[in-house]
């Protein structure tokens, strides 16, 4: 541990209430006297002697010292001293997860059951990721979505909330009606191969089957695992979907397993909350160290220094007053 001042360059202002007393004195006052021929007699009359000239309180050598002191303090607070102790090292748990989600024309499919209420599988979706990317807490996560082209609607940050906001003002057709499965795949690799953790993890959901991306979704799988990213895929839906929009599970199932994911289908709430869970559990966590320096700041020191000593210097200066005043009518 040892000590640190950050701003050693505030004690160059020390002089500085000396050169605005002598660069700035004081602006005086001038006006004529009124002249009084008798005026000793009436102070005579009254029992009082007349001076020769005006008398007036000098400047006293502790007040000047105490002033001074004060502003040296004022200083000292100013400049921020510390205890600043030896780098710590703390570990944390990160994950890194990128959600890229399908919300093309078939995801506005009103067949899902939500807490009692029927909702769209988007809604649905939405409702059950909220959930999902506030028990992340130290991860950090980042949002994709796709229909007939992928975009990027928050990069990966720690700043969850922001996540669950964006989420939230995202709508079915945003992104396209067409459901561009290999484009998102290759867009989000993309991202996360400029991630610096080693882990990276592809969360992908769609309900649909790939309609004529520029890349297939198994060639983008391939480079993905390349460039060492997991693919949970998670199916939403039934191969056989209701409103004509239909599943392609295998394609799905591939893209997980030529990465080292795993494919999940969730039909209604409950399948998506386990899968979830289950991710939990799946997703391995990386550790990082994070070097810590323990600061202890000690402007409060010299301030309460400052206070004490002006309180004091009154306290003296009344007590002096006061006993002058006293021996004065002794």
């Amino acid at each position: 541990m040892h000590l640190e001042i950050a701003y050693k360059w505030v004690f160059l202002l020390l002089p500085l209430p000396l050169l605005i007393y002598f660069l700035l004195p004081a602006w005086r006052r001038r006006s004529a006297a009124l002249l009084l021929p008798h005026f000793g007699v009436a102070a005579a009359a009254i029992g009082h002697k007349p001076r020769k000239r005006a008398w007036v309180t000098g400047s006293n050598v502790p007040g000047w010292i105490v002033l001074f002191l004060t502003w040296a303090c004022i200083l000292a607070a100013a400049a921020s001293p510390r205890y600043v102790s030896e780098p710590e090292k703390v570990p944390k748990t990160v994950r890194s997860f990128l959600i890229a989600a399908d919300i093309s024309g078939s995801m506005s499919q009103p067949d899902w059951i939500v807490r009692g209420k029927h909702t769209t599988r988007w809604d649905a979706v939405k409702q059950l990721m909220s959930d999902f990317v506030k028990r992340r807490k130290s991860d950090q996560m980042g949002l994709v979505v796709f229909g007939s082209n992928a975009y990027l609607q928050a990069p990966l940050t720690a700043d969850l909330n922001m996540i669950t906001w964006l989420l939230n003002q995202t709508e079915v057709g945003m992104a396209g009606q067409m459901t561009n499965i290999g484009d998102a795949i290759a867009f989000s690799t993309r991202i996360l191969k400029a991630d610096t953790l080693k882990q990276k993890i592809l969360l992908l959901l769609t309900d649909g089957v790939d309609t004529g991306a520029d890349i297939s979704p198994l060639d983008a799988a391939t480079s993905a695992a390349k460039d060492s990213i997991t693919i949970y895929t998670l199916g939403i839906g039934q191969a056989s979907g209701s409103g004509g929009y239909d599943l392609d599970e295998n394609t799905l199932k591939s893209v997980a397993k030529n990465t080292g994911g795993r494919y999940f289908n969730a039909m209604n709430e409950k399948e998506l909350e386990a899968v979830y869970q289950m991710l939990d559990k799946l997703a391995p966590v990386e550790y990082l160290e994070q070097n810590y320096k323990p600061v202890e700041l000690l402007y409060y020191y010299p301030l309460a220094a400052g206070l004490l000593l002006v309180l004091l210097y009154y306290f003296l200066l009344a007590v002096y007053l006061l006993a002058a005043k006293n021996w004065k009518h002794a």
